[in-house]
């Protein structure tokens, strides 16, 4: 994706909307992967409400940080 926190936003911001799917690390070893639509954005973090069928959680949020670390990655259909 892109190189800053700022490029980052900016680049989510284009996709309000969209569905994605996301890969998140759950820690221990272990990969979360969860589909949804990029709902919101805020200067530090971003929200993504998530399928209800698949998911016991109704949304989650990531900061930047975790998009530039690659801790969360991000597939927009």
């Amino acid at each position: 994706m892109a190189k800053t926190l700022s490029d980052i936003k900016q680049a989510l911001d284009l996709h309000l909307g969209q569905r994605l799917t996301l890969k998140a690390n759950g820690g221990r070893r272990k990969t979360v992967e969860r589909s949804g639509v990029l709902t919101e954005t805020y200067p530090s973090v971003f929200i993504v409400e998530l399928d209800q069928e698949e998911n016991s959680l109704e949304r989650v949020s990531y900061s930047y940080a975790d998009v530039l670390t690659e801790t969360v990655q991000l597939k927009f259909f």
